[in-house]
């Protein structure tokens, strides 16, 4: 068009707005674990070990405190909160979703309650700890109850 100065500043980002708007190229993942082999190697041994680092043993010698006691000890709390809660992400990737609705759902719910695992781990404080373990048991067991055939039910509280 006669008298119409394109400048080519303008020109260019024309040309690049439709690859800027479309971000990233998502990154090649590739889950090897299926979701029990994620269970077993993965999610549980973290999650035994963050129920296992708080508690009272009472037994026939007395009571006895389970706490950790050196700050490397609140350290591997720490990490697996870590696990618990990047375990929720690992279950929501490739193939391993059961459905799109409640599975990720309760995937989530793992992430939040990993993500209260850490701060309690890293407040250093053992009632949080244990406290936030039954969240983590409970997030848990609410899955499995939906879909791993035959769980057992959780324990029936006491009234």
């Amino acid at each position: 068009m006669p008298g119409v100065r394109h400048s080519r500043p303008a020109l260019l980002l024309v040309a690049l707005l439709p690859s800027a708007c479309a971000g990233p190229t998502p990154p090649p993942l590739r889950p090897v674990a299926d979701v029990k082999q994620l269970m077993v190697s993965v999610l549980e041994p973290a999650a035994d070990e963050y129920w296992d680092g708080v508690g009272t043993v009472i037994d026939q010698t007395g009571t006895f405190e389970i706490r950790p006691e050196t700050t490397e000890d609140w350290d591997a709390l720490v990490n697996h909160a870590y696990v618990i809660a990047e375990s929720g992400n690992l279950l929501m990737m490739g193939n391993r979703p059961k459905d799109g609705g409640e599975w990720m759902q309760m995937s989530r719910a793992l992430v939040d309650v990993g993500e209260k695992a850490i701060r309690a781990a890293a407040s250093h404080n053992p009632q949080a700890v244990f406290d936030v373990g039954a969240e983590v048991y409970d997030a848990c067991t609410a899955c499995h109850e939906k879909y791993v055939q035959g769980a057992a039910p959780p324990p029936a509280s006491k009234p």
